[in-house]
């Protein structure tokens, strides 16, 4: 009996091939529109298992942090994205399925499906490494970060080995403004700061707000003009 696995269709090998093609061509035109570029302060890219949290403005937020990873690193890191939306037409699910393998979660509170930490929890146990977005969604409004959830807390308790690295994105608001078609070119910086860990015995609220420290740290100086307080993180996920 020959048990030799089938050879995979030619239809999925094609698909393959667009999606990398796809993907580079989302890489570069990432690099024109933006000039993007990555500041490693604190840490440095590293082939470990890795949660990306960032500030969330834009649907090419994860695009961006995706983009400026080194290949050996974007290869493994899988960004969390609404399924709303990467599923609604089918040249969204190829890009975010296919080129991104981006973990889909459901974010109309129907309490259909899996639940959303839980799934991000499963994808760190099997090995992937993430993107998330811990306000939960799209900052459209004012405030400089919106009040984390405490889906970051739960991963950081229940994957404790896996690195908490926090992410600034800046300048992609301006970018891709809500309702948009057309992106304004505009030069963008992706900064990745110091992780954190979760100590022993800490509570959800003080870990959620040395979260939303890290992050805000990572802002460039004239982004920290007229700061108004902002609100106690601490939302359920």
């Amino acid at each position: 009996m020959n048990d030799a696995p089938s050879p995979e269709p030619s239809s999925g090998i094609v698909r393959r091939a667009l999606a990398v093609v796809a993907g580079k061509l989302i890489i570069g035109a990432a690099g024109l529109l933006t000039g993007v570029r990555a500041i490693w302060s604190g840490t440095s890219p590293k082939a470990e298992q890795t949660l990306y949290f960032a500030n969330h403005t834009s649907h090419g937020d994860f695009v961006l942090l995706w983009a400026t990873l080194p290949p050996d690193l974007r290869a493994l890191t899988r960004p969390v994205a609404g399924l709303d939306y990467w599923m609604a037409s089918k040249l969204r699910q190829f890009i975010g399925a296919d080129v991104f393998n981006a973990l889909m979660i459901r974010r109309d509170g129907s309490g259909q499906g899996d639940n959303p930490v839980e799934q991000m929890k499963a994808a760190l146990e099997a090995g992937d490494s993430l993107i998330m977005f811990p306000e939960g969604t799209r900052n459209t409004g004012d405030e400089i970060l919106l009040p984390l959830k405490s889906g970051l807390f739960h991963l950081a308790r229940a994957c404790p080995n896996v690195r908490l690295v926090p992410v600034w994105i800046e300048n992609l608001k301006r970018v891709l403004p809500k309702g948009t078609l057309v992106p304004i070119p505009l030069a963008c910086t992706v900064r990745f700061g110091t992780p954190i860990v979760l100590a022993e015995g800490e509570d959800k609220l003080s870990f959620l707000a040395r979260a939303r420290t890290a992050m805000l740290d990572l802002r460039p100086e004239y982004d920290r003009l007229d700061e108004t307080p902002q609100p106690t993180p601490g939302s359920a996920a």
